[in-house]
């Protein structure tokens, strides 16, 4: 794992690293039934409002720095918009970005198919057969991102589901699972994660 950082995941572990505020994004109009991952659905802009409230009374609680790390996807980086308008510094970073489902992004979960499904949930480590990004490949590309971004100070992240739970579980010293039922279930929309 974390190929691209030149670290293993027991490297990764060992890593110095501060607690990381990561928020998922707001619910995306028009996800409902589809496959979602870099299809850039759009939120509504209260909600993503609402949110980067909620951030910045979090972060001056807290006295965390006023920075925020978005994907450029508009469901994550509208919130950290938000943030800029009211002077927090917004890092927008595709690394962050939720995993790429290659030709089935965006279609109807009923289109692509129980056969298909079942092939990448029976190998969600390793299945590409959508000709995206295979489980692992996110779990590497999170890996990198935490491995650059180790150190204080303290991180608010708005994120998307599959990159929170590979962060969640990079920082429990796991890996990719290699089946859908070891995979956890995603945050809630807004929900905020602290990851040590």
């Amino acid at each position: 794992m974390a190929r691209e950082a030149g670290l293993a995941h027991d490297d990764l572990m060992a890593v110095s690293a501060p607690v990381l505020c990561v928020w998922r994004h707001p619910r995306p109009v028009g996800a409902a039934g589809r496959c979602i991952g870099r299809t850039d659905l759009p939120v509504d802009p209260r909600k993503a409002k609402r949110l980067a409230h909620r951030i910045r009374r979090h972060a001056r609680r807290l006295s965390l720095p006023r920075e925020v790390h978005t994907s450029p996807l508009r469901r994550s980086a509208e919130v950290g918009r938000w943030l800029a308008r009211w002077g927090w510094v917004h890092h927008i970073d595709a690394t962050l970005a939720e995993i790429d489902f290659g030709a089935w992004d965006g279609q109807r979960w009923e289109a692509i198919g129980e056969p298909a499904i079942s092939a990448w949930c029976n190998d969600l480590a390793h299945h590409r057969g959508h000709g995206g990004e295979s489980v692992s490949d996110l779990f590497d590309r999170c890996a990198g991102w935490l491995a650059r971004t180790a150190g204080p100070p303290v991180r608010c992240v708005v994120g998307h589901a599959g990159w929170i739970n590979a962060a969640r579980r990079l920082r429990q010293g796991g890996g990719p699972p290699l089946a859908a039922s070891d995979w956890p279930a995603a945050p809630a929309y807004c929900e905020r994660l602290d990851l040590c």
